[in-house]
C-alpha cells in the first residue's frame, strides 16, 4: 500500500471515529426515526388505585372517586386534554374508528403537557345529586366533578334485564394537532357504567 493509500484509510477512520464520538449529541439535534409506533395510553384506575373496584352501584349525595392517567409514547412531547363527559343508555359513545367524538358537551376537562415517555394522572371524585324516579324512569339533575356541579338533566330508563337505571361516566382523550392549531379527538375513550339502584 502505497503512502496515498495509508492517507485513505486513516482520514476514513479518523471520520468513523469522530462520527461514533458525536452520535449521543447528533441524536439531540437530528430526530433519528424510532422503529416502535407512536400512541397514546388511556387509563381508569379504581379509587384503591387498582384496575378493580370501580364504582358501580351507587347512591345519590354520595362521593366516588377513580384515577385517570394518560402515557406519552408519541415520540415527543404532546398537549393533552381530557374530556369528562356524562350519558344515558341511549345517547352516543364516541367513535374511534371513524374517529368521531361523543357530541355530547364535556362536564370537566383536564389540560395537560405530558413528555414523551411519561405519563400524568389525576384524581376524579364524582357525585349524583337532584336525583328522583317516577316510574319506570329515573331523573338525574347534577353531577358534581372535583367539586363543581354540572346540570346534565338526564333521563334513564329502568333496565328489566339488568335490574337497575344506568349511566355511565366516560372519559374522551384528545391531542392538540400542531397542523390545525387545534385539538383533535385521540380515538381513545374509556368509560364505567353507574347503576343508579335506589328504585322507589
Amino acid at each position: 500500500m502505497n503512502l496515498e493509500g495509508y492517507r485513505t484509510v486513516f482520514a476514513t477512520g479518523s471520520l468513523v471515529l469522530i462520527l461514533i464520538a458525536a452520535a449521543p449529541t447528533l441524536s439531540l439535534i437530528v430526530p433519528f426515526p424510532r422503529g416502535s409506533e407512536r400512541f397514546s395510553e388511556l387509563w381508569l384506575l379504581g379509587p384503591a388505585h387498582m384496575a378493580e373496584d370501580y364504582p358501580f352501584n351507587i347512591g345519590v349525595d354520595e362521593n366516588y372517586s377513580v384515577f385517570v392517567g394518560v402515557g406519552n409514547h408519541m415520540g415527543s412531547s404532546s398537549h393533552y386534554m381530557v374530556y369528562v363527559k356524562f350519558r344515558n343508555q341511549t345517547q352516543a359513545l364516541p367513535n374511534a374508528t371513524a374517529s368521531e367524538p361523543s357530541s355530547l358537551a364535556p362536564l370537566y376537562v383536564f389540560q395537560f403537557f405530558v413528555a414523551d415517555g411519561d405519563t400524568w394522572e389525576s384524581l376524579l371524585t364524582f357525585k349524583i345529586s337532584d336525583a328522583s324516579v317516577e316510574g319506570d324512569s329515573m331523573f338525574v339533575g347534577n353531577v358534581t366533578i372535583n367539586d363543581t356541579a354540572f346540570s346534565v338533566d338526564s333521563f334513564s330508563m329502568w333496565d328489566s334485564e339488568n335490574n337497575g337505571f344506568y349511566y355511565q361516566l366516560f372519559f374522551e382523550l384528545w391531542l392538540y394537532n400542531m397542523t390545525s392549531n387545534s385539538f383533535k379527538f385521540h380515538n381513545r375513550f374509556v368509560g364505567i357504567w353507574l347503576n343508579m339502584t335506589a328504585r322507589t
